[in-house]
This record gives C-alpha cells, structure tokens and sequence, in this order.
C-alpha cells in the first residue's frame, strides 16, 4: 500500500526599517537636515491550513483490501464460463461489405485464485491460422468489469470497460482500438450476451466515417 504525505509550507515577509539622511542646500549656508525615516511596514500572510494527513485507520485499509481481492458474484458468473467451447463466427470488413465467415474454438479457465478469467482462442481466418487471447476482469473497487484482447493478426491490444445491465445477462463495454490503416483511434463497442447456460453471443461494432457498424459476431457454444 502506498502512503501519501501531505506538507504545510508558511511563508512569512518582513520589511526592515530604512533610514534616509535628506541634505538641504541653500545659498548663505549648508545645512544637513538629517531626518530619520522609520518606516517599518510589515506584511503578514496569513497561514492557511491545507488539509493535513489523518490518522489511517489500519482496521479499515486492511478490511477495504480484503473487499477489493475477494472474489464475489461476478467473478462466480465469469467462473460458470470455465471449459471447452467451439466458435461460431461472422465478420464485415465494412459498413457494405458482404459477411465472411469462420469457425474457432476457446479454453476458458478462471486465473490467480478465481480473480481473472482467461480464453486462449484458435482457428482459421481467411486462410490464416488464428490465435488470440483474452482476459475479463471485474474490479471490485470501480464495480465494472474489463476486458483485454490480443491475437496474431495484429501487434496492438484492445481493452474495453463496461458494466452487466440490470437483466443479469447482458453487458455493454466501451473503448477504443487503432485502425492500422490510418493509425488512429477509433471507439469501439462490445455487446456480451448470456443466451442460455451452454451459450453466449458476442457482438463487437467499430466506427468508419462517423458511423457506427457491426464488425464481428461470435456464438459460442460449449462443448459437451
């Protein structure tokens, strides 16, 4: 755990006391008119307080440390998605693009004490080995969940957060990926669906000219 120490810096001016010896000359005589100016003006900053560092409560720390890594509900959901599954898949390179078509099979398997779920991905895409990988996450502290994906089709990595809609079945992730052609960021948007026990459909819809478009979707169905 990290500790932050706040400082409280007080600045304080004085102006010391000046004399000045004025010299008065006239025509019939010289005269040193030694006048004393003391002229002592001091200017007080007042000291303001900024927040100073309270006592930490060790009890608490340790029991919000506790809450944040213990598995909960969400993290029993992701755990229900552990096994084989075989990958039904449809893609369009575009807004009017035609649908292209390509099958995948996923390892699911709940990591690090059931805290992280991850999915190794394999199968053919235009001809071309593919593999992928992903993590999904729930952060018990943001109360949302977070998703990663890598593959060998590319050298960058997707993350997209979101949270499960009040029916329980549905989640909706956000984020952005970059566009090889052009090399900028473009938003992105993922729809997770529970089907049924043995099924789930991912929908994943990216952005071209303004517009947003479905570029992938995936039902999976698990092995039995």
């Amino acid at each position: 755990m990290k500790k932050i120490y706040l400082s409280v810096a007080v600045l304080a001016m004085l102006m010391a006391s000046c004399k000045q010896e004025i010299k008065v000359e006239t025509d019939s005589e010289t005269k040193t008119d030694s006048t004393a100016v003391d002229s002592t003006a001091t200017d007080t900053t007042a000291t303001s307080e900024t927040d100073v560092e309270q006592p930490r409560d060790s009890v608490a720390e340790m029991k919000a440390w506790q809450s944040y890594m213990t598995p909960g509900e969400p993290h029993k959901m992701m755990a229900q998605e552990a096994g084989s599954w075989t990958n039904d898949m449809t893609m369009w390179h575009g807004p009017d693009a035609p649908p292209e078509k390509a099958t995948s099979t996923a390892e699911i398997k709940m990591i690090l004490d059931g805290k992280y779920q991850e999915s190794n991905y394999k199968g053919n895409m235009g001809g071309m080995p593919f593999v992928g990988k992903g993590t999904l996450a729930y952060d018990n502290a943001a109360k949302q969940y977070i998703s990663t994906w890598i593959d060998n089709m590319g050298t960058g990595m997707m993350v997209v957060k979101g949270k499960m809609n009040s029916d329980g079945k549905t989640m909706e992730l956000k984020g952005t990926m970059v566009d090889p052609i052009t090399g900028k960021e473009v938003a992105v948007r993922e729809m997770y669906t529970i089907v049924d026990a043995n099924t789930r459909k991912m929908e994943m819809f990216d952005t071209k000219g303004g517009n947003e478009y479905k570029m992938l979707e995936i039902v999976m169905k698990r092995k039995k």
